[in-house]
């Protein structure tokens, strides 16, 4: 063999190697600070990590978003809510200390999970409170299983197939699943924290991010390559799941409010939150002016109010 080419081989492999320590690294030193705060159940063979506190007459079931943990709740909005209500917080499959999926990963099959995470936690209708990506999954919830909720109280919700993949999001956009560990157990830990402070300033902005976001916020559970990898097969599932759901949200009988910050960076408030009214008029709509995507973390008192608003509404259903 020619030794330019051999001496090419051995570079690039002792990169490739040294990138994958540094990500095993990385990780171990992620888990130690950010390590679980709940319990695990098998749902489907998938093991699923949860936080449960409070009690009550209603559940409350917190689903959070796209690469993202249920750090996003129980950083400031769980406990406000376990006053009065029983509340889970759960880690999607592929996130926090979530098993992921075997095969697909899209809103209807995550939905499908989440029922059977309802049925094996014996849970009684419980309120679906979905952020984002898990406002998709709480809404493929009601259409697959409608007896498995109350009702939905979504929070800056992706409800229709985007035009576009937003560019904060452009780098998990690979189609190939061996692609996609590939990059997960190279690129992406160096890249994300290189572009860390940039993809926050889109994600949470034009709101502040809290200071204690990495930590108690679980920032930081983002950085390892499994949650890459994960989010990457969640992106790429939307648009044939959503093409589907959309066409069936007129049949949705699951009451429907949806909460978005009017100056969300991440998804169109217009596209997403007026788009799923006009499809079904009954959603009930808030708007928190000035506010950006990460309403969990930016406005929890707000949120927390909607919530509370959501059950009593299903509670008292009469239009106001």
């Amino acid at each position: 063999m020619n030794p330019w080419v051999l001496s090419a081989f051995f570079a690039l492999s002792a990169v490739y190697v040294g990138l994958v320590l540094f990500a095993r690294a990385t990780t171990r030193q992620v888990e130690r600070l950010v390590p679980p705060q709940g319990d695990f159940v098998d749902v489907d063979g998938v093991r699923l990590h949860y936080v449960e506190r409070g009690s009550g007459p209603v559940t409350l079931l917190l689903v959070h978003g796209l690469a993202g943990n249920a750090r996003h709740f129980t950083a400031y909005l769980l406990d406000a809510l376990a006053r009065d209500h029983h509340v889970i917080a759960i880690d999607r499959p592929g996130s926090g200390y979530s098993a992921p999926l075997r095969n697909e990963s899209g809103p209807q099959a995550q939905a499908a999970l989440l029922a059977g995470f309802i049925d094996a936690k014996g849970l009684d209708r419980p309120v679906i409170v979905g952020h984002s990506l898990g406002g998709a999954i709480a809404l493929a919830l009601a259409l697959q299983h409608p007896a498995r909720a109350r009702a939905l109280a979504l929070l800056a919700p992706l409800t229709q197939v985007p035009p576009t993949v937003p560019d904060v999001f452009a780098a998990l956009a690979i189609p190939n699943a061996v692609v996609r560990w590939v990059v997960g157990w190279t690129l992406a830990v160096p890249l994300s924290i290189a572009r860390r402070d940039t993809v926050l300033r889109v994600v949470f902005g034009p709101d502040p991010v809290p200071g204690d976001f990495a930590i108690a916020g679980g920032g930081l559970l983002g950085v390892r390559p499994g949650t890459f990898i994960s989010a990457a097969a969640d992106l790429m599932a939307v648009p044939r799941d959503l093409h589907e759901m959309t066409a069936q949200y007129p049949q949705l009988t699951v009451p429907v409010s949806v909460l978005y910050g009017t100056k969300d960076r991440v998804l169109s408030p217009k596209l997403h939150g007026e788009g799923l009214r006009a499809q079904l008029p009954a959603v009930h709509l808030e708007w928190v002016d000035g506010a950006g995507h990460m309403l969990p973390l930016t406005a929890p008192e707000r949120v927390a109010a909607f919530v509370r608003g959501v059950v009593t509404r299903a509670a008292d259903p009469t239009p106001a």
